[in-house]
Protein backbone atom coordinates (compact mmCIF):
# COMPACT_ATOMS: atom_id res chain seq x y z
CA UNK A 1 0.00 0.00 0.00
CA UNK A 2 0.87 3.45 -0.43
CA UNK A 3 1.65 6.51 2.10
CA UNK A 4 4.12 6.64 4.52
CA UNK A 5 3.56 5.41 8.01
CA UNK A 6 4.74 8.86 9.58
CA UNK A 7 1.07 10.01 7.67
CA UNK A 8 -1.18 10.52 10.78
CA UNK A 9 -4.61 11.89 9.65
CA UNK A 10 -6.83 11.73 11.85
CA UNK A 11 -9.83 9.36 12.38
CA UNK A 12 -13.29 10.79 12.27
CA UNK A 13 -15.68 8.71 14.47
CA UNK A 14 -19.34 8.77 14.41
CA UNK A 15 -21.79 6.53 16.81
CA UNK A 16 -24.83 4.97 15.19
CA UNK A 17 -27.82 4.32 17.15
CA UNK A 18 -28.79 0.25 16.50
CA UNK A 19 -32.17 0.76 15.62
CA UNK A 20 -33.96 -0.77 13.06
CA UNK A 21 -31.86 -2.84 10.10
CA UNK A 22 -30.41 -6.24 9.72
CA UNK A 23 -27.11 -5.80 12.51
CA UNK A 24 -29.72 -5.08 15.20
CA UNK A 25 -29.85 -8.16 17.78
CA UNK A 26 -33.02 -8.16 19.70
CA UNK A 27 -32.76 -11.51 21.22
CA UNK A 28 -29.44 -11.16 23.07
CA UNK A 29 -30.19 -10.48 27.09
CA UNK A 30 -28.18 -7.63 27.33
CA UNK A 31 -30.37 -5.51 24.67
CA UNK A 32 -32.98 -3.03 26.23
CA UNK A 33 -35.43 -0.32 24.89
CA UNK A 34 -35.14 1.07 21.39
CA UNK A 35 -37.44 4.14 22.68
CA UNK A 36 -36.42 4.63 26.27
CA UNK A 37 -34.67 7.69 26.63
CA UNK A 38 -31.77 5.80 28.92
CA UNK A 39 -30.86 3.99 25.66
CA UNK A 40 -30.17 7.36 23.89
CA UNK A 41 -28.26 8.68 26.57
CA UNK A 42 -26.20 5.67 27.30
CA UNK A 43 -25.21 5.40 23.88
CA UNK A 44 -24.34 8.96 23.52
CA UNK A 45 -22.44 8.93 26.87
CA UNK A 46 -20.09 6.37 25.25
CA UNK A 47 -19.53 8.32 22.43
CA UNK A 48 -18.80 11.94 23.96
CA UNK A 49 -16.43 9.43 26.22
CA UNK A 50 -14.85 8.10 23.37
CA UNK A 51 -13.92 11.82 21.90
CA UNK A 52 -16.79 10.72 18.72
CA UNK A 53 -17.77 13.15 16.24
CA UNK A 54 -21.55 12.86 16.25
CA UNK A 55 -24.27 10.41 17.01
CA UNK A 56 -26.27 9.59 13.96
CA UNK A 57 -30.06 8.79 14.43
CA UNK A 58 -31.30 6.78 11.53
CA UNK A 59 -35.44 7.83 10.59
CA UNK A 60 -38.52 5.39 9.96
CA UNK A 61 -41.57 7.87 8.51
CA UNK A 62 -43.42 4.30 8.19
CA UNK A 63 -42.94 0.54 9.67
CA UNK A 64 -41.98 -2.05 7.26
CA UNK A 65 -44.14 -4.50 6.36
CA UNK A 66 -43.94 -8.22 4.95
CA UNK A 67 -46.99 -9.93 3.41
CA UNK A 68 -48.93 -7.62 4.96
CA UNK A 69 -47.83 -7.33 8.33
CA UNK A 70 -45.75 -5.35 10.57
CA UNK A 71 -42.02 -6.46 9.94
CA UNK A 72 -40.88 -7.95 12.85
CA UNK A 73 -37.14 -5.62 12.85
CA UNK A 74 -40.06 -2.92 13.12
CA UNK A 75 -42.22 -3.22 16.23
CA UNK A 76 -39.97 -1.88 18.67
CA UNK A 77 -41.25 2.01 16.85
CA UNK A 78 -39.38 4.74 15.46
CA UNK A 79 -39.19 7.78 17.95
CA UNK A 80 -39.25 11.39 16.30
CA UNK A 81 -35.51 12.25 15.63
CA UNK A 82 -35.51 16.06 16.46
CA UNK A 83 -37.11 15.45 19.75
CA UNK A 84 -34.72 13.01 20.67
CA UNK A 85 -31.68 15.31 19.21
CA UNK A 86 -33.19 17.97 21.60
CA UNK A 87 -33.06 15.76 24.86
CA UNK A 88 -29.69 14.59 24.10
CA UNK A 89 -28.29 18.24 23.80
CA UNK A 90 -28.96 18.74 27.56
CA UNK A 91 -26.77 15.52 28.71
CA UNK A 92 -23.84 15.69 26.40
CA UNK A 93 -21.35 19.01 26.10
CA UNK A 94 -19.08 18.47 23.12
CA UNK A 95 -20.52 15.19 21.09
CA UNK A 96 -22.42 16.64 17.29
CA UNK A 97 -26.44 15.78 16.69
CA UNK A 98 -27.17 14.43 13.74
CA UNK A 99 -30.69 13.45 12.23
CA UNK A 100 -32.02 11.90 9.38
CA UNK A 101 -34.81 14.21 8.20
CA UNK A 102 -36.25 13.75 4.51
CA UNK A 103 -36.47 16.21 1.38
CA UNK A 104 -39.28 14.21 0.24
CA UNK A 105 -41.92 15.02 3.07
CA UNK A 106 -40.75 18.37 5.10
CA UNK A 107 -40.49 21.82 4.29
CA UNK A 108 -37.39 24.08 3.54
CA UNK A 109 -38.78 26.78 5.82
CA UNK A 110 -39.58 24.56 8.47
CA UNK A 111 -37.08 22.30 8.51
CA UNK A 112 -34.34 24.72 8.79
CA UNK A 113 -36.09 26.36 11.70
CA UNK A 114 -35.77 22.76 13.88
CA UNK A 115 -32.19 22.30 12.73
CA UNK A 116 -31.35 26.52 13.21
CA UNK A 117 -33.18 25.97 17.25
CA UNK A 118 -31.10 22.52 17.58
CA UNK A 119 -28.09 24.06 16.76
CA UNK A 120 -28.85 27.15 19.15
CA UNK A 121 -30.31 24.68 21.93
CA UNK A 122 -27.08 22.65 21.68
CA UNK A 123 -24.32 25.57 21.17
CA UNK A 124 -23.42 24.55 17.52
CA UNK A 125 -23.61 20.57 17.53
CA UNK A 126 -26.59 20.04 14.74
CA UNK A 127 -26.49 18.19 11.91
CA UNK A 128 -28.59 16.99 9.34
CA UNK A 129 -28.77 14.19 6.96
CA UNK A 130 -30.45 14.83 3.88
CA UNK A 131 -32.16 11.90 2.14
CA UNK A 132 -35.01 11.54 -0.49
CA UNK A 133 -37.82 8.87 -1.16
CA UNK A 134 -40.13 8.37 -4.29
CA UNK A 135 -41.68 5.85 -1.82
CA UNK A 136 -45.88 5.88 -2.25
CA UNK A 137 -45.98 3.52 0.54
CA UNK A 138 -44.30 5.59 2.73
CA UNK A 139 -45.71 8.70 1.47
CA UNK A 140 -49.56 7.62 2.38
CA UNK A 141 -48.86 9.48 5.43
CA UNK A 142 -48.49 12.26 4.36
CA UNK A 143 -50.83 14.70 2.46
CA UNK A 144 -48.82 14.71 -0.97
CA UNK A 145 -48.84 11.09 -0.99
CA UNK A 146 -46.68 9.40 -3.07
CA UNK A 147 -46.44 12.35 -5.95
CA UNK A 148 -43.09 12.99 -6.39
CA UNK A 149 -41.45 10.85 -9.39
CA UNK A 150 -38.61 8.51 -8.29
CA UNK A 151 -36.41 10.65 -11.34
CA UNK A 152 -37.19 13.98 -9.32
CA UNK A 153 -36.01 12.64 -6.24
CA UNK A 154 -32.21 14.12 -6.31
CA UNK A 155 -33.50 17.59 -8.08
CA UNK A 156 -35.97 18.20 -5.51
CA UNK A 157 -33.44 16.85 -2.92
CA UNK A 158 -30.79 19.39 -4.18
CA UNK A 159 -33.36 22.49 -4.53
CA UNK A 160 -34.59 21.83 -1.13
CA UNK A 161 -30.82 22.17 0.33
CA UNK A 162 -29.95 25.25 -1.37
CA UNK A 163 -33.68 26.71 0.21
CA UNK A 164 -32.32 25.36 3.18
CA UNK A 165 -29.13 26.83 3.33
CA UNK A 166 -30.39 30.23 2.08
CA UNK A 167 -32.50 30.45 5.19
CA UNK A 168 -29.78 29.83 7.45
CA UNK A 169 -27.80 32.52 5.56
CA UNK A 170 -30.30 34.93 5.78
CA UNK A 171 -29.97 34.76 9.29
CA UNK A 172 -26.89 36.10 9.07
CA UNK A 173 -27.93 39.47 7.35
CA UNK A 174 -28.72 42.91 8.70
CA UNK A 175 -27.52 44.12 12.14
CA UNK A 176 -25.36 41.95 14.19
CA UNK A 177 -26.47 38.75 12.05
CA UNK A 178 -30.24 39.52 14.06
CA UNK A 179 -32.11 37.14 11.31
CA UNK A 180 -32.80 40.83 9.04
CA UNK A 181 -32.37 39.38 5.44
CA UNK A 182 -35.30 37.57 3.52
CA UNK A 183 -34.78 34.38 1.78
CA UNK A 184 -35.99 34.03 -1.38
CA UNK A 185 -36.08 30.55 -3.57
CA UNK A 186 -38.03 29.81 -6.75
CA UNK A 187 -38.18 27.10 -8.80
CA UNK A 188 -40.57 24.12 -9.72
CA UNK A 189 -40.58 22.94 -6.57
CA UNK A 190 -40.50 25.67 -4.16
CA UNK A 191 -41.70 29.47 -4.57
CA UNK A 192 -40.63 30.63 -0.93
CA UNK A 193 -39.72 34.37 0.44
CA UNK A 194 -38.90 34.28 4.12
CA UNK A 195 -37.64 35.84 7.14
CA UNK A 196 -35.64 34.13 9.68
CA UNK A 197 -37.45 33.93 12.72
CA UNK A 198 -33.63 32.96 14.22
CA UNK A 199 -30.24 34.88 14.99
CA UNK A 200 -27.52 33.14 12.85
CA UNK A 201 -26.77 29.44 14.14
CA UNK A 202 -23.63 29.14 16.15
CA UNK A 203 -22.36 26.97 13.28
CA UNK A 204 -23.06 29.53 10.95
CA UNK A 205 -24.68 26.91 8.80
CA UNK A 206 -25.42 23.07 10.23
CA UNK A 207 -23.35 20.35 8.87
CA UNK A 208 -25.29 18.73 5.88
CA UNK A 209 -25.03 14.71 5.56
CA UNK A 210 -25.76 12.68 2.37
CA UNK A 211 -26.04 8.70 2.01
CA UNK A 212 -26.93 8.23 -1.53
CA UNK A 213 -24.93 6.22 -3.84
CA UNK A 214 -26.12 6.16 -7.45
CA UNK A 215 -24.46 8.69 -9.63
CA UNK A 216 -26.71 11.16 -8.76
CA UNK A 217 -26.62 10.51 -5.30
CA UNK A 218 -22.82 11.08 -5.22
CA UNK A 219 -23.08 14.42 -7.91
CA UNK A 220 -25.86 15.65 -4.84
CA UNK A 221 -23.28 15.01 -2.28
CA UNK A 222 -20.52 16.45 -4.20
CA UNK A 223 -22.23 19.69 -4.89
CA UNK A 224 -24.00 20.62 -1.24
CA UNK A 225 -22.70 17.58 1.72
CA UNK A 226 -20.19 17.84 4.42
CA UNK A 227 -20.44 14.53 4.86
CA UNK A 228 -20.98 11.33 3.19
CA UNK A 229 -22.44 8.67 4.82
CA UNK A 230 -21.28 5.53 2.56
CA UNK A 231 -21.97 2.13 2.55
CA UNK A 232 -18.57 1.35 1.23
CA UNK A 233 -16.37 -0.16 4.34
CA UNK A 234 -14.17 -2.36 2.82
CA UNK A 235 -10.59 -1.26 1.61
CA UNK A 236 -10.82 -1.61 -1.80
CA UNK A 237 -14.18 -0.53 -2.55
CA UNK A 238 -13.81 2.11 0.14
CA UNK A 239 -11.09 3.22 -2.05
CA UNK A 240 -12.77 3.35 -5.11
CA UNK A 241 -15.46 5.05 -4.02
CA UNK A 242 -13.33 7.59 -2.14
CA UNK A 243 -11.50 8.08 -5.23
CA UNK A 244 -14.77 9.19 -7.39
CA UNK A 245 -16.23 11.23 -4.80
CA UNK A 246 -13.50 13.18 -4.02
CA UNK A 247 -13.50 13.84 -7.81
CA UNK A 248 -17.11 14.71 -8.20
CA UNK A 249 -15.84 17.68 -5.69
CA UNK A 250 -13.25 18.77 -7.72
CA UNK A 251 -15.71 19.38 -10.53
CA UNK A 252 -18.03 21.12 -8.45
CA UNK A 253 -15.29 23.49 -7.54
CA UNK A 254 -14.67 22.49 -4.14
CA UNK A 255 -11.71 21.69 -1.78
CA UNK A 256 -11.99 17.93 -1.79
CA UNK A 257 -11.22 18.40 1.97
CA UNK A 258 -14.04 20.17 2.48
CA UNK A 259 -15.94 16.49 2.10
CA UNK A 260 -15.49 13.97 4.27
CA UNK A 261 -16.89 10.34 3.61
CA UNK A 262 -17.51 8.05 6.03
CA UNK A 263 -18.86 4.85 5.71
CA UNK A 264 -21.09 3.03 7.97
CA UNK A 265 -18.81 -0.21 9.70
CA UNK A 266 -19.61 -2.74 12.12
CA UNK A 267 -16.79 -4.34 14.77
CA UNK A 268 -15.74 -7.38 16.83
CA UNK A 269 -13.23 -7.76 19.09
CA UNK A 270 -11.87 -10.89 21.22
CA UNK A 271 -8.23 -10.90 23.24
CA UNK A 272 -7.14 -13.55 20.26
CA UNK A 273 -7.68 -13.52 16.29
CA UNK A 274 -9.68 -16.71 16.79
CA UNK A 275 -12.06 -15.42 19.43
CA UNK A 276 -12.70 -12.53 17.44
CA UNK A 277 -13.90 -14.65 14.60
CA UNK A 278 -15.58 -16.85 16.77
CA UNK A 279 -18.03 -13.87 18.45
CA UNK A 280 -18.04 -12.32 15.18
CA UNK A 281 -19.71 -15.57 13.85
CA UNK A 282 -22.10 -15.61 16.82
CA UNK A 283 -23.10 -12.17 16.17
CA UNK A 284 -24.28 -13.22 12.68
CA UNK A 285 -26.30 -16.06 13.52
CA UNK A 286 -28.01 -13.77 15.95
CA UNK A 287 -28.76 -11.53 13.25
CA UNK A 288 -30.26 -14.00 11.42
CA UNK A 289 -32.64 -16.06 12.94
CA UNK A 290 -34.63 -18.81 11.23
CA UNK A 291 -37.94 -16.51 10.42
CA UNK A 292 -35.29 -13.77 9.44
CA UNK A 293 -33.83 -16.06 6.96
CA UNK A 294 -37.08 -16.79 5.39
CA UNK A 295 -38.30 -13.24 5.24
CA UNK A 296 -34.86 -12.88 3.64
CA UNK A 297 -35.38 -15.13 0.89
CA UNK A 298 -38.94 -14.48 0.23
CA UNK A 299 -37.99 -10.39 -0.71
CA UNK A 300 -36.08 -12.04 -3.43
CA UNK A 301 -37.85 -14.80 -4.53
CA UNK A 302 -40.78 -12.43 -4.20
CA UNK A 303 -42.69 -15.21 -3.44
CA UNK A 304 -44.18 -16.73 -0.47
CA UNK A 305 -41.55 -19.37 1.05
CA UNK A 306 -43.49 -19.78 4.73
CA UNK A 307 -43.52 -23.59 3.96
CA UNK A 308 -39.94 -23.79 3.93
CA UNK A 309 -37.81 -24.91 6.92
CA UNK A 310 -34.54 -22.86 7.08
CA UNK A 311 -32.32 -25.41 7.96
CA UNK A 312 -33.21 -26.85 4.57
CA UNK A 313 -32.70 -26.38 1.25
CA UNK A 314 -32.94 -23.36 -1.06
CA UNK A 315 -36.04 -23.19 -2.74
CA UNK A 316 -36.56 -25.08 -6.15
CA UNK A 317 -39.21 -22.37 -7.41
CA UNK A 318 -37.46 -19.45 -9.68
CA UNK A 319 -37.66 -15.79 -8.71
CA UNK A 320 -41.17 -14.11 -9.62
CA UNK A 321 -40.32 -10.97 -11.72
CA UNK A 322 -40.64 -7.66 -11.22
CA UNK A 323 -41.68 -5.87 -7.50
CA UNK A 324 -44.30 -8.63 -6.12
CA UNK A 325 -45.12 -5.93 -3.37
CA UNK A 326 -44.42 -8.97 -0.29
CA UNK A 327 -42.08 -6.20 1.10
CA UNK A 328 -43.07 -2.99 1.63
CA UNK A 329 -40.96 -0.24 3.12
CA UNK A 330 -37.47 -1.06 1.63
CA UNK A 331 -36.38 -1.75 -1.65
CA UNK A 332 -35.84 -4.93 -3.21
CA UNK A 333 -32.30 -6.49 -1.93
CA UNK A 334 -31.21 -7.40 -5.17
CA UNK A 335 -31.58 -5.65 -8.66
CA UNK A 336 -31.53 -8.97 -10.11
CA UNK A 337 -33.39 -12.02 -8.58
CA UNK A 338 -32.55 -14.64 -11.43
CA UNK A 339 -29.73 -14.10 -11.81
CA UNK A 340 -28.69 -13.59 -7.59
CA UNK A 341 -30.69 -17.08 -7.11
CA UNK A 342 -28.38 -18.78 -9.43
CA UNK A 343 -25.29 -17.58 -7.84
CA UNK A 344 -27.00 -18.16 -3.97
CA UNK A 345 -27.82 -21.52 -5.35
CA UNK A 346 -23.78 -22.69 -6.79
CA UNK A 347 -22.52 -21.44 -3.33
CA UNK A 348 -24.91 -23.42 -1.40
CA UNK A 349 -24.03 -26.53 -3.26
CA UNK A 350 -20.64 -25.81 -2.82
CA UNK A 351 -20.67 -25.15 0.59
CA UNK A 352 -23.18 -27.47 1.86
CA UNK A 353 -25.59 -24.20 3.15
CA UNK A 354 -28.83 -25.09 4.07
CA UNK A 355 -30.99 -21.51 3.73
CA UNK A 356 -30.07 -19.97 7.03
CA UNK A 357 -26.34 -20.28 6.46
CA UNK A 358 -26.69 -19.53 2.93
CA UNK A 359 -28.33 -15.74 4.27
CA UNK A 360 -25.62 -15.53 6.75
CA UNK A 361 -22.95 -15.96 4.38
CA UNK A 362 -24.47 -13.04 2.02
CA UNK A 363 -25.63 -10.53 4.34
CA UNK A 364 -23.17 -10.74 6.89
CA UNK A 365 -21.75 -6.81 7.65
CA UNK A 366 -18.73 -7.65 10.06
CA UNK A 367 -16.42 -5.22 8.95
CA UNK A 368 -13.50 -5.15 11.70
CA UNK A 369 -13.08 -8.47 13.08
CA UNK A 370 -10.18 -9.16 15.64
CA UNK A 371 -7.96 -8.31 18.76
CA UNK A 372 -8.17 -4.61 19.48
CA UNK A 373 -4.78 -4.21 18.27
CA UNK A 374 -5.56 -5.17 15.26
CA UNK A 375 -8.97 -3.07 14.77
CA UNK A 376 -7.22 0.15 15.47
CA UNK A 377 -4.20 -1.02 12.77
CA UNK A 378 -7.07 -1.33 10.47
CA UNK A 379 -8.63 1.61 10.85
CA UNK A 380 -5.91 4.16 10.34
CA UNK A 381 -4.77 2.12 7.70
CA UNK A 382 -8.11 2.41 5.90
CA UNK A 383 -8.16 6.36 7.14
CA UNK A 384 -4.15 6.86 5.84
CA UNK A 385 -4.83 4.92 2.68
CA UNK A 386 -7.50 7.58 1.41
CA UNK A 387 -10.31 4.48 1.73
CA UNK A 388 -12.35 6.78 3.93
CA UNK A 389 -11.88 9.67 6.11
CA UNK A 390 -13.34 7.72 9.25
CA UNK A 391 -16.52 5.76 10.36
CA UNK A 392 -20.06 5.49 11.26
CA UNK A 393 -19.90 2.26 14.31
CA UNK A 394 -23.33 0.82 13.87
CA UNK A 395 -23.68 -1.81 17.01
CA UNK A 396 -25.76 -4.49 17.37
CA UNK A 397 -26.84 -4.18 20.71
CA UNK A 398 -29.05 -0.81 22.31
CA UNK A 399 -27.47 0.71 24.45
CA UNK A 400 -24.11 -0.80 25.13
CA UNK A 401 -23.23 -1.98 21.76
CA UNK A 402 -20.54 0.55 21.53
CA UNK A 403 -19.21 0.18 24.76
CA UNK A 404 -16.53 -2.13 24.55
CA UNK A 405 -15.05 -0.33 20.74
CA UNK A 406 -14.62 3.38 22.91
CA UNK A 407 -13.09 1.12 26.15
CA UNK A 408 -10.64 -1.28 24.28
CA UNK A 409 -9.88 -0.16 20.88
CA UNK A 410 -10.12 4.41 21.62
CA UNK A 411 -6.98 4.34 23.47
CA UNK A 412 -5.10 2.33 21.07
CA UNK A 413 -6.09 5.34 18.53
CA UNK A 414 -5.20 7.78 20.73
CA UNK A 415 -1.96 6.64 21.77
CA UNK A 416 -1.05 6.17 17.40
CA UNK A 417 -2.10 9.87 17.95
CA UNK A 418 -5.30 8.89 15.02
CA UNK A 419 -7.71 10.30 17.13
CA UNK A 420 -8.18 13.06 19.65
CA UNK A 421 -7.54 12.68 23.21
CA UNK A 422 -9.86 15.97 23.98
CA UNK A 423 -12.26 17.89 22.11
CA UNK A 424 -10.82 21.18 20.48
CA UNK A 425 -13.20 22.67 18.60
CA UNK A 426 -16.01 24.85 19.90
CA UNK A 427 -18.70 23.07 17.37
CA UNK A 428 -19.56 20.45 15.25
CA UNK A 429 -18.01 22.14 12.47
CA UNK A 430 -14.77 22.97 14.20
CA UNK A 431 -14.24 18.99 15.61
CA UNK A 432 -14.65 17.84 11.95
CA UNK A 433 -11.83 20.16 10.03
CA UNK A 434 -14.82 21.13 7.95
CA UNK A 435 -14.44 24.92 6.27
CA UNK A 436 -16.95 27.46 7.87
CA UNK A 437 -20.34 28.17 5.82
Amino acid sequence: MGGSESEVRQVRLVAHFPGVNNTTVWSDPASLSQIDFSSFEHLARTAERGRFDYLFLAEGLRLREHQGLIHDLDVVGRPDTLTVLAALASVTDHLGLAGTLSTTYNEPYELARQLATLDHLSGGRAAWNAVTSSDAFTGENFRRGGYLDHADRYERASSFVRAVRAFWDAAGEGAGGTGAGTARHHDRFFDIEARPTLPRAPQGQPVVIQAGDSPQGRDFAAASADVVFSRHGGFEEGKAFYADVKRRVRAHGRDPESLLIMPGVTYTVGDTAAEADEKALHVRYQQVSGQTAIRFLESVWGRDLSDHDPEGPLPDADPVAGDTGITRGRTRLVRDPAATVREWRELAEAKRLNIRDLVVEVSARQTFVGTPESVAADIVTHVRERASDGFVLVPHITPGGLDEFVDRVVPLLQERRALRAEYTGATLRENLGLPPR
